[in-house]
């Protein structure tokens, strides 16, 4: 079964989506998820130049040694938009494996592990009462993880809050150029314990709480806050700290118990090697879409379980539904799959283009039993979004420092 053509397609139904297509000769067509929020067209121009070209002929049976070929055949290895490149092909050819052979791609990755998926919900507050009531509609709604995001008094905008704009995936749909926050360690340690202290007491001990400090802090700032967090029983604290010296992470670890994941911006299993061997993180953030697709994404929780780190994927909007989908396979097979990260599917424009058969109950999502992913992408409505450029935030200190994201 030979790849007739490979088509890239940019739409922004609220957010920038990149989408490849690859068609075979016998007629089956699979999908992957190509985005790289705030470098979108980075990845469109290197699979359409680079990529594509390279494939066309190739069996779309061979996913390993097409993997294999990308990563180390080009030279230069690794990095975001190359392997945001190499994941979406591996997802369309996995997509393309399931349909030919009638079967949905968690089977092909050998069964389910479990039934369904855990998820956690955002409850992203204007202040400590908001994300508190916030918090209280999604346990109503059945979700039994949460985590907790709060505005911090004082600074003009908070990762994690929606501010002026109430609907998550509008939030990034059209900023020519990068936003600029300001950041204040002080004035997030002032607020900060209040907001688990009262929802403890508010909620009890049942509710899975977690939160993201997306590397804001250095890591003996992430050591004080875990061990302030400690009585507060987190399932886990996020991105407490950047890890590009994956030494760092030492630091926190020795002074506090909080759980610790990391891994959102990871591209390759290097990235996290010496955190997981050394059993310094508990949660492995990493991406379909920005790590590799299934395929590396595979080989990584595998790793990971050797050392009793689970599997947390990536979930934020910016994530197309294709990419969630990909996430399912994977959940719903990995031994140690811990948690899968949910804000939705999308607004109605996104659901008109990715249409699936997922289902979400109580707090739990069940993964669809169509061949391959289970995800249609219609061409026709995609093409009635075009691309909007659009960036992530920049975040400053007050002193106009520019500091971690």
């Amino acid at each position: 079964m030979k790849i007739k053509e490979i088509k890239v397609f940019v739409c922004n139904p609220g957010r920038n989506f990149v989408t490849v297509k690859i068609t075979t000769d016998a007629g089956i067509y699979g999908v992957g998820d190509a985005t790289l929020n705030g470098r979108e067209m980075a990845v469109v121009s290197y699979l359409e130049e680079h990529v594509a070209p390279c494939l066309i002929g190739r069996n779309a049976h061979d996913i390993e040694d097409i993997w294999q070929y990308l990563y180390k055949g080009v030279y230069w290895r690794k990095g975001a938009v190359n392997m945001a490149a190499i994941a979406a092909i591996d997802m369309a050819l996995w997509d393309i494996k399931g349909k030919a052979a009638g079967l949905p791609v968690y089977q092909l990755l050998g069964g389910k592990s479990r039934q369904a998926v855990t998820l956690y919900a955002h409850a992203s507050g204007e202040d400590i009462e908001d994300t508190l009531n916030k918090t209280e509609d999604l346990i109503n709604q059945g979700f039994k993880a949460i985590r907790l995001q709060s505005a911090v008094p004082g600074l003009n905008v908070t990762y994690g809050v929606l501010g002026d704009k109430k609907d998550y995936f509008e939030l990034q749909g059209n900023r020519p150029l990068p936003p600029e926050e300001t950041w204040s360690t002080q004035k997030y340690f002032n607020m900060i314990v209040e907001l688990f202290q009262k929802a403890r007491e508010r909620f009890g001990n049942d509710i899975q709480l977690l939160h993201d400090v997306h590397s804001r802090l250095t890591p003996i700032e992430s050591a004080k806050l875990g061990k302030l967090l400690e009585p507060y029983n987190l399932m886990f604290l996020e991105d407490a700290s950047i890890a590009e010296n994956q030494d760092s992470y030492k630091v926190i670890r020795q002074h506090t118990t909080t759980p610790l994941a990391i891994g959102e911006t990871y591209n390759t299993i290097w990235d996290c090697k010496d955190l997981i061997q050394n059993q310094l993180i508990d949660y492995l953030r990493a991406a379909a879409t920005h790590a590799g697709g299934i395929t590396a994404l595979r080989r990584m929780a595998d790793f990971a379980s050797i050392y009793n780190v689970k599997t947390a994927p990536h979930g934020a909007p910016d994530l197309s539904p294709i990419c969630f989908a990909a996430h399912m396979h994977l959940n719903i097979w990995a031994p140690n799959f811990g948690i899968q990260e949910f804000v939705g599917f999308g607004n109605e424009q996104s659901k008109q283009i990715f249409k699936h058969q997922i289902k979400v109950e109580q707090g739990m999502a069940y993964v669809s039993d169509a061949p391959g992913l289970g995800i249609e992408f219609d061409e026709t409505e995609a093409r009635k979004y075009p691309y909007k450029r659009s960036y992530l935030p920049v975040s400053r200190l007050e002193d106009g420092t520019v500091w971690n994201w």
